[in-house]
């Protein structure tokens, strides 16, 4: 389910906002004390890592697999494959087996400890692991034997997961297929049945998340242009196949959770249901935005009413993450926890599907691969069980900085040559100490920043503000109210 909100960069001709952007990508960097590279021991690691990946005995290479990311994408986590099955499917979901790799306790392994996750942002990547290994030996590129966790799932002609189990495979890609080539095999006709056969069951998974009152965040992407001085913000049309390669994601994050809700030990990925605070909050920004919210519609069914082609309505998804505060990880081992669900999704949940991107992925598939072929959780699994949410946790936050210190900088370049511009608001929250300061949502450019009166701003209100701050070295956008 994502809940980040990334920035990529669309087009970018060099200038002072390319200069710009570079500069403050690497402050931000250097503030929260993160970098893309590696101590050498850790590199020197992960290159002999490399050079001799642990292989499985089983070949399942003869499955035509699939990968399909955002263009140019080298760190490849997942490949499918699609078959029917009398009415229902089968699903081969191949995820990149970091463990054939990764020694616990070695310098790799200690510093994807530390980093916890890849971080992403205006097209900045800070790995989890060193890309000898992520965008190269690991990742599954087309055309190469690799270690895999290969999961099949049944899926019945409902769209419903009726079996599922995950075994060590070696498997092979056959293409490396972006979302709008993808999309246009698919449109076209053109597309082998594999693919058309992702689309169905992605529809099926689509209703029956609905049927379940559960929610899938179709995030869009905000993509900018750096030219001369000028820095442009658009957000980026989500296509169909991104959310039907997303439910197959989230259909094997399904059956992990159900595999280890039944054994009593995993990691499951939790949140807990939304404050109604920020429910009312958001009513208040789909207000700003011009956007129809009847008070009696449910927040699931809000969302899917909302269509990520329209700005307004991709501002208002974006702005609807934060009733994803409070997600978590929680770690167990002989019992089932108080409060195992992922609220969004109305079910238990797992991430497995991202290991070169995500330190958990790698504990919760190992758990999966052990449940299934009925031998003991390896013990360096279970001795990090306790300790591992914490670390998720903290690695989470980092992540959220720092995604939210790309867009402030991106915001604040937008806007620098606006300071002194009026704009329509609505102010959606007010400071709980200092009822002079709030935050408010400008429809044009979608921005949602700080604001200021000389009186307590009057929540829910429409409002007039003038742009006050746009610094680009300090990534702060401030409004005064009118």
């Amino acid at each position: 389910m994502p809940s980040s909100r990334v920035v990529h960069v669309r087009s970018a001709v060099e200038g002072v906002a390319a200069q710009s952007l570079r500069a403050g990508i690497a402050r931000i960097q250097a503030e929260l004390e993160v970098t893309p590279d590696f101590p050498g021991e850790v590199e020197r690691a992960a290159a002999r890592a490399a050079a001799a990946p642990r292989l499985p005995d089983l070949d399942r290479t003869d499955l035509a697999l699939v990968t399909i990311d955002p263009p140019g994408s080298m760190d490849l986590d997942q490949a499918l494959h699609l078959e029917r099955d009398g009415a229902g499917y089968v699903v081969h979901y191949a995820i990149a087996d970091v463990a054939a790799f990764v020694i616990p306790g070695d310098p790799v392994d200690t510093e994807a400890h530390r980093r916890g996750e890849t971080l992403y942002g205006a097209d900045s990547k800070v790995p989890l692991h060193p890309p000898v290994l992520s965008e190269d030996a690991a990742s599954l590129l087309p055309d190469q034997v690799r270690p895999a966790l290969l999961w099949t799932i049944r899926v019945d002609a409902t769209g419903a997961g009726t079996h599922v189990t995950v075994e060590r495979a070696r498997v092979r890609s056959t293409a490396r297929l972006d979302y709008e080539g993808a999309q246009r095999l698919i449109d076209d006709g053109s597309a082998d049945e594999s693919l058309r056969l992702l689309a169905e069951v992605g529809r099926l998974r689509l209703e029956r998340e609905a049927a379940r009152g559960g929610v899938s965040l179709p995030l869009p992407e905000q993509e900018v242009d750096v030219s001369d001085d000028v820095w442009e913000l658009e957000y980026r049309t989500l296509l169909p196949v991104e959310e039907w390669n997303a439910q197959i994601s989230l259909l094997t994050g399904f059956g992990a959770a159900s595999l280890m809700v039944h054994a009593r030990v995993g990691l499951l990925r939790t949140l807990p249901p939304p404050d109604p605070r920020d429910v009312q909050r958001l009513h208040r920004t789909a207000r700003a935005l011009r956007v129809d919210w009847p008070a009696e519609q449910p927040y699931p069914d809000f969302i899917r009413s909302l269509d990520p082609a329209r700005p307004d309505h991709a501002a208002m998804i974006t702005a609807c993450t934060r009733l994803l505060r409070g997600s978590g990880y929680v770690g167990f081992d002989g019992g089932v926890p108080a409060d195992p669900q992922h609220a969004a999704l109305a079910s238990e949940y797992a991430h497995v599907t991202a290991p070169l991107r995500r330190l958990g992925d790698r504990y919760a598939g190992e758990i999966c691969v052990a449940l299934c072929a009925g031998t003991a959780v390896p013990a360096w699994v279970l001795d990090r069980l306790p300790e591992l949410p914490g670390v998720l946790q903290e690695s989470g936050r980092r992540a959220h900085r720092y995604e939210g210190a790309i867009l402030d900088l991106v915001e604040a370049g937008v806007l620098q040559h606006r300071v002194g511009d009026k704009f329509d608001a609505v102010v959606v929250d007010v400071d709980g100490k200092d009822g002079t300061r709030g935050v408010v949502t400008i429809q044009e450019p979608a921005v949602e920043a700080p604001v200021v009166g000389s009186g307590r701003l009057p929540l829910g209100t429409d409002v007039q503000v003038e742009l006050t701050r746009a610094d680009v070295e300090a990534r702060r956008v401030e409004f005064t109210l009118l």
